[in-house]
């Protein structure tokens, strides 16, 4: 059991950054894998990153890689989300996610608990 709320969204211009983070409850937060993912209103929620239970392996798609880097605190039952070179396609709720399990993922089904978003905009 863990729960998630996620902070630092608002708003940038194109091509400026923004720091996310998740803060997660509980004394078992480096047993869960952690991803991000965003949302746009009438689109699927999309896989933006995740990394693995110790943090040294962070996995990206191509639409955010070069640009996003995930990183985690355990010691701090947190994550981060780094976003540089925003673009406006960027602009979405970007939600925080845990998976009790080992393995990396990348699909909603495969993440266990939610926190409540945080919203980014870019603006052109």
């Amino acid at each position: 059991q863990v729960q998630l709320v996620e902070s630092g969204g608002g708003l940038v211009q194109a091509g400026g950054s923004l720091r996310l983070s998740c803060a997660a409850s509980g004394r078992t937060f480096s047993s869960y894998v952690m991803g991000w993912f965003r949302q746009v209103p009438g689109k699927d929620r999309e896989f933006v990153a995740a990394i693995s239970r110790s943090g040294n392996s962070a996995y990206y798609p191509d639409s955010v890689k070069g640009r996003f880097t995930f990183s985690r605190d355990n010691a701090k039952n947190t994550v981060y989300l780094q976003m540089n070179s925003l673009k406006p396609e960027d602009t979405a709720v970007d939600y925080c996610a845990a998976r009790a399990g080992q393995r990396v993922a990348v699909l909603r089904n495969e993440y266990d608990y939610w926190g409540q978003g945080t919203q980014v905009t870019v603006s052109s």
